[in-house]
């Protein structure tokens, strides 16, 4: 089954790619790596704000990752146009804005890492890194980039 047909049969929508908010641009290829720079937790009402630890629950913030790994499809499928020439979820990074001790990072993360498995399958199994911040970006509760693999 092609990815697309994976997303629809799962109800999963792809928003519009957020363009870059400064001076950077949203992905970069090199070789057959594609790095997708760090997407911020929106959804169709807007920024996703909150600190973890700090009045918003470990289920809110996984909800904000998964929106931010939605955002990661969208630019890659921005990059290569098909889906399909996916080979590998290969790395995520995710920064949580997070009281000091707040230490269910993975936790929330997963909300990322759960959707590329859901729609990428094996190929979804990627590395990574989940890290505390202290503030993120308009005070977003959830920031993760990613590396992928293409054919």
């Amino acid at each position: 089954m092609s990815i697309e047909a994976t997303l629809a049969q799962k109800g999963i929508t792809l928003p519009a790619a957020p363009a870059p908010a400064a001076n950077y641009v949203p992905f970069v290829q090199s070789g057959n790596l594609i790095f997708v720079s760090g997407q911020i937790s929106q959804d169709d009402n807007g920024l996703i704000k909150g600190r973890l630890g700090d009045g918003m629950s470990v289920e809110d913030g996984a909800a904000a990752a998964r929106r931010c790994g939605l955002s990661l499809i969208a630019q890659l499928k921005a990059a290569i146009g098909d889906l399909d020439r996916v080979r590998r979820v290969v790395k995520l990074t995710g920064f949580v804005n997070s009281t000091p001790d707040f230490t269910d990072q993975p936790k929330v993360v997963n909300g990322c890492s759960d959707l590329m498995v859901e729609v990428f399958g094996d190929a979804g199994r990627h590395a990574r890194a989940a890290v505390s911040a202290p503030a993120l970006p308009l005070g977003v509760a959830v920031e993760i980039e990613a590396i992928f693999e293409i054919a």
